[in-house]
């Protein structure tokens, strides 16, 4: 994909394991400030193995973003900048619930701009109602049984439904 030289383009990389209404409202607010937005679902290589696929989170992501027509869902296995790059990107947007992401993010930020001084780092905080929903987080409820439809789409509560009844068989 390579953007026209009068259009926009910005990334919003992560895990997505799994992605959350948290997610998903930085991805609709992300997707009104730029011509494009690209969806970059990361191997979660430096972090600890993701409990989904990156096969099962890219199509949660895209089953989530399928109303809006300007977002693209897309793999990312590189460094981000690279990746941005690649793909012509002004920008990567990253979402903030609380001042600790802030710490991490702006770290990233600056590794990022000293790797790549043409790409910008945006950073777009969580509304309130979101602030305190994380993926991890709701892995842990969902894997004790606990309801978590109220902070990840339709699809993502049953895939989690479903794991945990396996893992309660098999465990």
């Amino acid at each position: 994909m390579t953007p026209r030289m009068d259009q926009r383009l910005a990334i919003c990389p992560g895990t997505y394991d799994p992605v959350t209404l948290g997610h998903l409202d930085v991805i609709e607010r992300a997707s009104r400030l730029f011509d494009t937005l690209v969806v970059s679902v990361t191997s979660g290589a430096s972090k600890k193995r993701p409990m989904f696929s990156i096969g099962e989170r890219m199509a949660f992501v895209q089953e989530s973003v399928g109303h809006l027509a300007n977002v693209e869902v897309t793999s990312l296995n590189e460094l981000v900048v690279h990746h941005a790059e690649k793909l012509g990107a002004v920008a990567m947007v990253k979402g903030l619930r609380a001042i600790s992401d802030f710490d991490y993010e702006f770290q990233m930020a600056q590794i990022n701009k000293h790797l790549s001084d043409g790409i910008e780092t945006i950073y777009l905080p969580a509304s309130p109602k979101y602030s305190f929903i994380s993926s991890s987080g709701v892995r842990e409820v969902a894997a004790w049984g606990g309801p978590v439809d109220d902070w990840v789409p339709p699809n993502v509560a049953a895939a989690l439904r479903a794991r945990a009844r396996r893992e309660k068989t098999t465990g």
